[in-house]
């Protein structure tokens, strides 16, 4: 889900001994430079917190220790209770690396968060504006001496993580030390417990496949697998979910639970908490037996002492997917006529295709949510200048009309509700002491989703309520250009998203704009909001039919606002002249965009053509359903913004209306 600078809001104060008034700046950064060191009060005091892991530490012999951001499961969204680097250094980032050392603590992050990281440490932190572990062992090798020992918990690193490490650090003669009981949760008092929450299963109308379909599925790829493995780990917590069509609430706005799976040949063994499966549960998993089609249910922490019994014996093989195995499991089964290998399980690559039934209540989650955004939007056009709408504001009411939809399980994600400068940092939400007040005068951004019992929902639109400024019009029509041309593009099955991922790109790169983020991830049904290994990506896995990506390119200025226009698609068959096997996009968010920040006059007759044809396909879906649900001004509003558009004869020739009108005035030309 960039480095974007913070807007530097002006308090009026009294110039000390003088009593004249002048604007000062109120930092939202800390400084830790001043004497004394200043800090906003988002900063968190780390004192005490650093002072208890040293002290944990020292006995040891280690020189440092390590604190990823991710969990055992190598999430990318994490539980509170897993939020160890949070806990540590303040920030809250979904991306970093810490470490700790006797005399010093470092927090590496990239270009997304580097302003955050800023407002949220104090000074017992530094900061590296690199996130790359090549640069977390530059900084270990010049401070922890040769020979000594770096100490960090292998349930939080993936196989390539320590790899990569161990490559750095070796040719130095720094050593890396697996520690099982984690150091951070020692001192970590109030760490938050495990949801109590039990474990539900998805109702028979939205599943296509059963579990037990689902598990001879997988079997039938160990059989085919020319390296004959016996059995699959399966470590993501997608995985499991998957599987066993099951559900659980133990990470926000994710419905994943804890949960490990080794599937054999003729055995299902499933590590939980088992006090949260019900006895309904276990009817349906038919755990009471021990044939190929029941789910021995094990104790989620008894994972490891399982997994050694089963390599112990011969002739085992043990398949797993090496980007969300930790190195935990992985060193149990490390030796090298005990492991098959792939980037992601089999499991993984499965989940990625949806079968007709989940790209049909996809599509359905997707229309229904559609309603949620165009009510907002709607509102927004007519309470805005009123002047009484804030960020927060707004991403409650979208997040309300939401809970209203059929199915509604909550936010996929925290609502991205951004306004101006704040926009120009693209993961940006509001909290009660940044959130601004939104105005005709500014640009607005909207990144939100929904959760589904038959869909993930995730889209993003940008608008503009008064007179967008030329630069403005030019730079959204670019960002919208980008995401046409992905959309648009016809391309031979097979084809990996990285190869077609400058599309996004090109419009902008032609006047020296771009953006730093990922152009786009996969969407599941009822899953993470980022779903694996779908996207556009140089690891993810090449497209097929049937697979859901985002296409979000964008723009960003510092300090100003920002853009992005985000739409999942669903990779479908298209007809060639001369070829059968060929792939082409179909946009299922049914938002219309923001009229007058489109500049006609940029976009080619075949993005024009595309453009209209999409509106016609909002209509003909959405035209329908907000009938259905009784919303009559919604439903003109959607038309309204629907409208067909027409080609302008120059970038400045557009009309700031509705009707499109042409404004051709050589003074405009010239100014622009």
């Amino acid at each position: 889900m960039p480095s974007y600078g913070w807007f530097l809001a002006l308090s009026l104060a009294a110039l000390a001994g003088n009593g004249i008034a002048a604007f000062v700046e109120r930092r939202t950064e800390r400084n830790c430079s001043a004497s004394p060191p200043y800090l906003p009060n988002t900063a968190v005091n780390t004192t005490l917190r650093l002072q208890a892991l040293r002290d944990a530490i020292r006995p040891l012999n280690i020189s440092a220790y390590i604190i990823p951001g991710t969990d055992a499961h190598l999430s990318e969204y994490i539980a509170p209770r897993d939020a160890r680097m949070a806990f540590m250094t303040g920030f809250t980032g979904s991306a970093g690396t810490a470490v700790v050392t006797q005399s010093k603590a470092v927090l590496w992050t990239d270009s997304r968060y580097w302003i955050q990281a800023q407002r949220q440490m104090d000074c017992n932190w530094d900061l590296e504006e690199d996130g790359s572990i090549s640069s977390v062992t530059d900084w270990l090798i010049s401070e922890v001496p040769e020979g000594d020992e770096i100490g960090f918990d292998p349930f939080l690193f993936s196989l390539k993580t320590q790899g990569d490490y161990i490559i750095n650090l070796m040719p130095a003669k720094r050593m890396l030390r697996p520690i099982l009981d984690n150091l951070v949760d020692k001192v970590w008092t109030d760490r938050p417990p495990i949801p109590p929450d039990s474990l539900t299963r998805l109702p028979d109308r939205i599943i296509g496949r059963t579990w037990q379909t689902k598990v001879g599925h997988i079997r039938d790829q160990m059989a085919d697998n020319p390296y004959k493995p016996t059995a699959v780990l399966l470590s993501g917590l997608d995985e499991t979910a998957w599987l066993f069509n099951l559900r659980g609430n133990d990470i926000p706005y994710n419905p994943f639970f804890y949960s490990y799976t080794l599937l054999t040949k003729d055995k299902i063994w499933l590590f939980v908490h088992t006090d949260r499966v019900t006895e309904d549960l276990k009817l349906y998993l038919n755990s009471s037996c021990d044939q190929a089609l029941c789910v021995q249910l094990k104790s989620y922490d008894s994972v490891r002492d399982v997994l050694t019994n089963y390599v112990a014996q011969p002739k085992i093989k043990v398949w797993v997917g090496i980007e969300y195995t930790n190195y935990a499991l992985y060193e149990i089964i490390a030796a090298e006529d005990k492991m098959v290998t792939t980037t992601y399980s089999p499991v993984l690559t499965t989940k990625a295709v949806k079968d007709e039934t989940e790209q049909r209540i996809l599509r359905d989650a997707h229309m229904r949510d559609a309603v949620a955004v165009i009510q907002l939007l709607m509102w927004l056009e007519k309470a805005v200048p009123k002047g009484q709408e804030t960020e927060m504001t707004a991403a409650n009411y979208v997040n309300e009309c939401r809970s209203k939809q059929k199915d509604s399980r909550g936010p996929s994600f925290e609502t991205i509700s951004a306004s101006g400068p704040n926009a120009a940092l693209a993961h940006y939400s509001p909290t009660n002491e940044t959130s601004r007040s939104l105005t005709v005068d500014e640009m607005y951004l909207i990144d939100s989703g929904g959760q589904y019992l038959d869909g993930t929902t995730d889209i993003t639109r940008t608008v503009h309520w008064g007179t967008p400024t030329a630069m403005q019009r030019e730079a959204f029509t670019r960002v919208l250009m980008g995401n046409i041309e992905i959309t648009r593009t016809i391309f031979p099955s097979g084809t990996r998203g990285v190869n077609m991922e400058m599309l996004g790109r090109r419009a902008l790169w032609e006047v020296g704009l771009n953006y730093g983020h990922g152009t786009g991830h996969g969407v599941g049904n009822y899953f993470g909001v980022h779903e694996w290994p779908v996207g556009f990506q140089g690891n993810n896995i090449p497209f097929r039919q049937g697979m859901f990506t985002s296409i979000e390119p964008g723009y960003y200025k510092d300090n100003d606002f920002g853009i992005r226009i985000e739409d999942v698609v669903v990779t479908v068959p298209v007809h060639t002249k001369y070829g059968n096997n060929y792939l082409t996009f179909d946009t299922v968010s049914l938002v219309p965009y923001d009229r007058k920040l489109i500049d006609t006059s940029l976009l080619s007759p075949e993005q024009m053509q595309w453009l209209n044809t999409y509106y016609e396909t909002i209509r003909k879906l959405m035209g329908p359903e907000l009938e259905r649900q009784g919303l009559k001004m919604e439903k003109e509003w959607m038309f309204k913004n629907t409208e067909p558009f027409q080609k302008a004869t120059s970038s400045t020739a557009v009309s700031f209306s509705l009707t499109f009108a042409a404004l051709v005035t050589t003074l405009l030309h010239n100014i622009l």
